[in-house]
Formats: C-alpha cells, sequence, structure tokens
C-alpha cells in the first residue's frame, strides 16, 4: 500500500538552533533508500507503510537513544495503487498553472 507522509522530527526543550539533530535525522531518512523530499519545515518519504513507518521509528530513535524528548509531527496520504505521488502530485498542480516545462 503505497504512503506518502510528511514528517517533522524535533527535539523539545533544547537550544535555539536545531541544524545540527535535523541534520542526523534527515541522514536516516536519506540512507533508507525510499524516495524523500527536505523542505523547510518537513521532509516526505514515499514508499510501503510498514516500510515509511520503519523509517520514520528509526529517524525518531536518532534522538530518543540520546535521551532526548521529542515531537513528531506526522501527516499521511495513503493511496492504494498509485507510486511517485511524492512528484506527481506536485507535477499536477504545476500543470494546471502551466508551469511545467514539457
Amino acid at each position: 500500500m503505497n504512503t506518502l507522509i510528511a514528517v517533522a522530527i524535533a527535539p523539545i526543550g533544547a537550544e535555539d538552533e536545531l541544524a545540527d539533530q535535523v541534520a542526523e535525522i534527515v541522514k536516516v531518512i536519506r540512507e533508507s533508500g525510499l524516495p524523500n523530499r527536505t523542505t523547510s519545515m518537513f521532509t516526505e518519504i514515499e514508499g510501503p507503510w510498514d516500510d515509511v513507518m520503519r523509517v520514520v521509528k528509526e529517524a525518531t530513535q536518532v534522538l530518543t537513544d540520546k535521551g532526548i524528548r521529542t515531537e513528531v509531527v506526522l501527516k499521511a496520504d495513503i493511496r492504494p495503487g498509485h507510486e511517485n505521488t511524492l512528484q506527481s502530485k506536485v507535477d499536477k498542480i504545476n500543470d494546471r498553472l502551466g508551469e511545467n516545462n514539457a
């Protein structure tokens, strides 16, 4: 079952700058082999439900294994029978706006 998620994983009560911790989390996600894209607020991950949830767990453990209280915000779009929704959803909007270069 294809799943596309947007996830934000962050330490709670940490210092002002979180880039070092977030970079460690994103590294785990990127090394998972699943399609992913990081923006300023979320990282999107696409794949089978169990694989995506495994990556979220592993990425969360980057902080929790250090004893850091961690917040996870997750939104999921589960669409059986579809693939590459990470890009195709954006392409559909760009098509309607006349912004895709075909």
